[in-house]
């Protein structure tokens, strides 16, 4: 899914930690970055005056305004319709800087939101780009159980019944930590990083069979969830068939594969639900295997060398 962002959006979001006043072009609340412009690298999402390859977000600094200052009116008219005609989401001055009166008014004939900030320019760029970036990244929602098992992000998926929310409830009295239950979203915020979140609405639930809706963070206190984190690992729970199991499953590597999400494939292993399986035992010691594993760690390639070496040495 692509996302967009509006000028409202954005000022509201950055408010506070830029300390943004808006001061020009009210009217233009409304503008958003369309879905898809974040792909492109020019323009770029935000970056200095540039009137020939307008930035989505144009940060005006002192030596912008000193250019600016020296036009001639003829050439400073034709430079202020340029801004303008691009069309970018908002202009921002630095450092408490004072407006020119010609670009407050030609912000609002065309409508474009012009802030200000007493934050330097190379911090609004740093901190615009990577709003804009995590805001309009292409994002994911899957159904599952997000949580942080032995610090790496572990989504635990299945049909539903199978007991998900009741392993998730198992784990965090373990002491690892929820994200998110039932609809986690996840971001793409590298080229082989998914970032998983929780939606406003669900943040700090989980709903179990027979007991209904629990708030984790009021029952088992804040250390119990987690903002955000990054998906490593999916914990896939399948029912288990006695007839069909037994000659699909690896018993010296397990059921491993993997799992496309946002074009990055993720680590998958497959446990089999039964009756009398410790599932939160299994699914920490699956944890620690891929942990392991990411280390260089192979039991099972350790297992063949001695059987090998075993082999050999009984070989006359």
């Amino acid at each position: 899914m692509d996302a967009r962002i509006s000028a409202r959006e954005l000022f509201d979001q950055l408010q506070a930690r830029l300390g943004l006043r808006w001061i020009g072009g009210q009217r233009g609340e409304r503008r958003e970055i369309e879905p898809g412009e974040n792909l492109s690298r020019r323009p770029s999402l935000a970056g200095y005056l540039n009137t020939i390859h307008a930035n989505k977000v144009q940060i005006i600094g002192a030596e912008e305004l000193a250019y600016l200052d020296g036009l001639d009116s003829r050439q400073r008219w034709e430079t202020l319709a340029k801004i303008t005609h691009a069309g970018p989401l908002a202009l921002v001055i630095s450092r408490d800087q004072q407006a020119p009166p010609d670009l407050r008014d030609a912000c609002n004939e065309a409508d474009i939101p012009l802030w200000i900030s007493p934050r330097r320019g190379h911090e609004l760029l740093t901190y615009f780009q990577y709003h804009l970036a995590r805001a309009l990244a292409r994002s994911q929602t899957l159904h599952g159980v997000f949580m942080e098992v032995y610090s790496i992000g572990v989504l635990i998926t299945g049909e539903s019944g199978l007991g998900k929310s009741e392993l998730a409830l198992e784990l965090i009295t373990r002491g690892h930590r929820l994200v998110a239950d039932d609809a986690p979203e996840f971001t793409q915020i590298a080229p082989d990083v998914v970032d998983g979140t929780c939606p406003e609405l669900l943040q700090d639930l989980i709903e179990v069979r027979g007991l209904g809706i629990l708030n984790v963070r009021e029952m088992f206190g804040d250390t119990s969830v987690k903002g955000n984190k990054y998906l490593r690992l999916i914990v896939h729970l399948e029912r288990y068939d006695p007839e069909l199991q037994p000659y699909r499953m690896d018993r010296l590597y397990g059921d491993r594969s993997s799992r496309t999400v946002l074009d990055i494939e993720v680590p998958q292993i497959t446990l089999p639900v039964a009756v009398g399986r410790n599932l939160a035992v299994l699914v920490e010691a699956a944890v620690r295997s891929h942990i392991l594993k990411a280390k260089g760690a192979d039991p099972a390639q350790t297992f063949m060398d001695r059987q090998a070496h075993q082999m050999r040495r009984l070989d006359p």
